[in-house]
């Protein structure tokens, strides 16, 4: 008989071994208030004196107040559910139900399910895309504008700033343009909830004019995975609206020890956040520096990409490096540093991995990572340079673009399964997207192009997580059947 693994004991095994965690989330292992050491022993419900977060007026309602005075936001709501919960709720409440959306294409999927669950219209803008690596760009402000006013029935702007990889855009011009229309921008800023505690990082979209933000603290601060915060700031959109759509998206037995995660972290900030960022950036500041060594492979940094791609900033504590040109892909050097040197990164693209760093990545980590990425740069020798300029072309080439029928009439139409291979031309019923970051490449209601086609391949080939078809082979696909 096979023996069984158990997850608990194949975690605390884990645990013990040298992996050092370039990933989310961004307590890294290391950060556990004294209170919180016994988990199960402050696991409860919504007993006496404890509050109910659906219903909160107590201990609940000040921890969140907590939240939002460090924030700055006029309304703070914890997300026990992730961003994910907060991408619903924000989009729901924003907008009625058949009514119309404009969305940044580089959304997440949980903006596309919004969507789907509430039978919108989506209006999509773009960001231009890296020839060289891949990365998307920023939105343009003027874009955003030429389509409200082609558009006169959106309710509501939805765009992620920063992407995963760490590309801001100017969220202020973007929310003033929104608000000269009368429409609400809700910014899904999962990675950038560390934004307000240094000035060496990007400005938070609550400080740009954002009406509606959401941040993932279990990214890149020291929580536990699966929190979140969701910030109102704004009564563009109504406060009733939210409170009913958190109510429906988010668990009826909340986590306390989630909630009590959120706020340890919180008061982690107040009282040493200036001490712990501080010494934060000092380290990427060493990193960054030491990896200028590079030769062949290559850290993206501010000063080559600002003003390209609409790009209005970058979070440098995103290490964004880059293997084009090179003789390794990608997936291939996500791999030399998982197996060769025990470091995980979060993700593997194309042609560049993500070493995603926080407040509590210690000095021995990020020297690890250093060496490592010199040493693998010196065996690949004279193979070439991924210092290829950066070159950002329009995005709606890589995708279908062609939006034929809303998401909901795709997902609940009329069907057949084809081979994937003769899809072309077909309105695809189904998404297809690499996870991370979890961006849709396609999209129900899209015509489904020969690039899309050709791309899928290229990732499949490379060993690419590639989700959202129901046909993990991806040898068929749903469409609309004729």
């Amino acid at each position: 008989m096979e023996k069984q693994i158990w997850l608990d004991e194949a975690l605390y095994e884990y645990g013990g071994k040298d992996y050092y965690p370039f990933h989310m989330p961004g307590h890294k292992r290391v950060f556990c208030p004294e209170t919180l050491k016994k988990p199960y022993m402050v696991d409860i419900t919504e007993i006496d004196g404890f509050d109910d977060l659906h219903h909160a007026e107590g201990i609940l309602l000040e921890a969140q107040g907590r939240a939002a005075s460090l924030y700055g936001a006029l309304e703070t709501r914890y997300l026990v559910n992730g961003s994910t919960s907060g991408i619903l709720a924000a989009v729901s409440a924003g907008t009625s139900r058949g009514g119309e959306i404009l969305m940044a294409r580089n959304c997440h999927k949980a903006a596309y399910h919004a969507a789907y669950l509430r039978g919108l219209k989506t209006h999509y803008v773009f960001p231009k895309t890296d020839r060289v690596m891949g990365l998307n760009g920023g939105i343009s402000p003027a874009d955003v504008r030429k389509m409200l006013e082609n558009y006169p029935g959106i309710e509501a702007v939805l765009i992620t700033s920063p992407t995963y990889d760490g590309v801001v855009s100017d969220v202020k011009e973007i929310a003033e343009t929104a608000h000269a229309f009368q429409v609400p921008l809700i910014v899904d800023e999962a990675h950038g909830a560390h934004f307000p505690f240094s000035d060496d990082f990007p400005k938070s979209a609550l400080d740009c004019g954002a009406d509606v933000v959401i941040h993932s603290l279990h990214k890149t601060l020291p929580s536990l995975t699966q929190t979140a915060l969701l910030h109102r700031n704004s009564e563009r959109v109504r406060p009733d609206k939210l409170k009913r759509f958190l109510g429906i998206y988010q668990s009826s037995s909340p986590s306390y020890l989630f909630m009590a995660g959120m706020d340890a972290c919180v008061r982690l900030i107040r009282e040493e956040g200036r001490e712990r960022f501080g010494e934060y950036v000092k380290r990427l500041k060493v990193c960054r520096e030491r990896l200028k060594a590079l030769k062949n492979l290559h850290l993206v940094s501010k000063d080559e990409i600002l003003g390209l791609g609409s790009v209005y900033d970058l979070d440098e504590s995103k290490l964004v490096i880059s293997a084009a040109g090179t003789a390794v892909d990608g997936a291939g050097l996500y791999k030399i540093l998982l197996e060769r040197y025990h470091l995980q990164m979060e993700m593997a693209a194309s042609r560049y991995v993500i070493a995603l760093t926080s407040v509590m990545d210690t000095e021995e980590g990020f020297s690890r990572l250093e060496q490592a990425l010199l040493d693998i740069d010196k065996d690949l020798g004279n193979a070439g340079s991924g210092r290829t300029g950066l070159s950002f072309e329009d995005m709606r080439k890589d995708v279908s673009g062609e939006v034929c029928t809303a998401i909901a009439e795709a997902v609940e139409g009329v069907q057949e399964e084809i081979d994937l291979a003769d899809s072309e031309g077909r309105i695809s019923s189904e998404y297809a997207y690499l996870y991370p970051p979890g961006i849709p490449f396609l999209v129900p209601g899209e015509r489904i192009s020969s690039h899309v086609l050709r791309q899928l391949c290229i990732w499949k080939e490379q060993g690419l997580d590639i989700q959202g078809l129901n046909d993990y082979t991806l040898k068929k696909i749903h469409v609309l059947r004729r």
